[in-house]
């Protein structure tokens, strides 16, 4: 066995996991696997001919031994609202990099509070190096530097192949929980599908409902831009039920329905297919605006956001490898700057044009 990289991919095993793995093995890396599962991280380090170092995120003695020798640890174990901590506790004491996929708002605004904590150990802490946040979170810094006076950012997004097991198990932890928006630089909580509006893509008018998108918390880190809306592209009659969370959502909430809920998780497959994925793309607009009226925007159009995110979080691991990143937290703009999105195969950016919006100045 060749000797390994020193990355260590933590729920290795995981589906978006496994398509990280193997985009790492094509990109010439040699990555370390882990996981709690010992048997599947076998399974698929034999696959590979990689390191496996099973272990579980409860053992803190045992976590910092299977970081040993490593430079960046890639965390893809979700809902991350639970794995997050012990898993960059580790990398603190370790002195090791950490970068995950996660798209929670909390996390993000928890690793931003431990910024100071990561820039004395010299390490960087940068979440969301996935589909959720890297496209948006660059378009929001490139419209930012587009108009530097903008008081007002608004993304939408559309496209996908499905949920795998892990993404839907965290959307049904957090379906009583509402929305949010960013109001005055805070983050507030809103309704579930508190805004409709319709959003031309670039090749056809989509109708969007606000969602707590994690650009609510890391694009307001990337471009301090206050006020902030995120919304996903979706049939009116699926905007109609989503509203309805606002007076079910508790039940939804409740242990018993959880447990339910996540059964049938469980017997779902793991994600999409590769030919899925193949086939499907995902889209983004933005758009940004300030006092005096104007408006810029832009759209992105991008691979399915399970291939992009193995794609980017590969780039950004590989990136942090280098060391050519600054300590403390970081989003994935503010480490690789706006453009860092185009450096992925089958990206494409296409810009607005300026407008003046000749209402607000009557």
């Amino acid at each position: 066995m060749t000797q390994s990289t020193p990355l260590l991919i933590y729920g290795a095993n995981g589906y978006t996991g496994r398509l990280i793995v193997r985009e790492a093995v094509a990109c010439g890396l040699r990555p370390v696997l882990s996981g709690r599962d010992a048997v599947a991280l076998d399974v698929l380090s034999r696959e590979h001919g990689l390191e496996s170092r099973p272990v579980g995120l409860a053992d803190p003695r045992a976590l910092d031994a299977a970081l040993a020798g490593m430079r960046v640890v890639l965390h893809c174990a979700g809902p991350f609202a639970h794995t997050v901590r012990p898993m960059v506790e580790a990398c603190l004491r370790t002195h090791v990099h950490y970068c995950d996929i996660t798209g929670e708002i909390g996390v993000f605004e928890a690793l931003a509070a431990m910024s100071a904590a990561a820039t004395a150990a010299r390490i960087t802490l940068l979440p969301g190096v996935g589909f959720d946040v890297v496209p948006s979170d660059c378009l929001a810094l490139h419209l930012h530097k587009r108009l530097p006076s903008a008081t007002r950012l608004t993304l939408a997004f559309d496209g996908g192949t499905g949920l795998s097991r892990g993404t839907a198990t965290t959307m049904i932890e957090n379906v009583g929980r509402g929305g949010a928006v960013r109001r005055n630089g805070r983050i507030s909580k809103v309704p579930a599908a508190w805004k409709e509006r319709d959003v031309d893509f670039g090749d056809r008018v989509r109708h969007c409902v606000t969602l707590p998108w994690g650009d609510v918390s890391t694009a307001f880190h990337s471009t301090g831009i206050p006020d902030i809306e995120v919304y996903a592209a979706m049939p009116r009659a699926a905007a109609r039920s989503l509203k309805m969370a606002r007076y079910l959502g508790w039940i939804l909430a409740t242990g018993p329905l959880q447990a339910l809920l996540k059964r049938k998780i469980r017997s779902r497959p793991a994600g999409p297919s590769d030919v899925q994925r193949r086939k499907a793309e995902a889209l983004l607009w933005g758009e940004v605006a300030n006092a005096a009226g104007e408006r810029v925007s832009a759209t992105l159009r991008t691979p399915d956001g399970y291939t992009l995110t193995a794609l980017t979080a590969i780039r950004a691991a590989t990136r942090l490898l280098s060391g050519d990143v600054r300590h403390g937290f970081c989003t994935p703009s503010m480490a690789f700057g706006a453009d860092f999105i185009l450096e992925i195969r089958g990206v494409d950016r296409r810009e607005g044009a300026a407008v003046v919006d000749v209402e607000q100045h009557n």
